[in-house]
């Protein structure tokens, strides 16, 4: 049996504020913005080629033996992409505040590309939420 990730949860203040930064900006595929129950909207999307999605929500309780994130509180959710450079200028031209790349090196992180998988940029959507893109050396299929 596979045990696949296909959603995450993305605690924010406001669905439709969110929804423009992730599909507006970052250019994920809205999969869904429905009321699926009363006073229960709910919003997926799909970064482009991602076989997992994320899902904000309004008026969803927490699961059963879990508790609710604070808006801001999710941490180093990890995009990879094949291409650093091309990824940091793609989010430069849509308007997101990203960092340049980065690397860890000897003294912690650095400026600029290191050897393989070790290569990164970083982003927080208007929640606060922090987000890393990493340089995988080629596509999840081929590895």
């Amino acid at each position: 049996m596979n045990w696949t990730l296909e959603v995450v949860l993305v605690p924010v203040t406001d669905l439709d504020r969110a929804k423009e930064f992730y599909a507006g900006r970052l250019g994920f595929t809205v999969d869904i913005d429905a009321e699926v129950a009363p006073g229960l909207r709910v919003i997926q999307m799909t970064p482009p080629g991602s076989r997992c999605s994320i899902a904000m929500a309004r008026g969803l309780p927490p699961a059963p033996g879990t508790k609710a994130m604070a808006p801001g509180a999710l941490q180093g959710l990890q995009i990879c992409v094949t291409n650093i450079e091309a990824a940091r200028a793609e989010l430069v031209g849509r308007g997101v505040d990203v960092s340049p790349v980065r690397h860890v090196g000897a003294s912690g992180w650095e400026d600029g590309k290191g050897g393989t998988w070790n290569a990164f940029v970083f982003f927080e959507d208007p929640d606060g939420n922090g987000w890393v893109v990493q340089e995988a050396p080629s596509e999840l299929s081929e590895r």
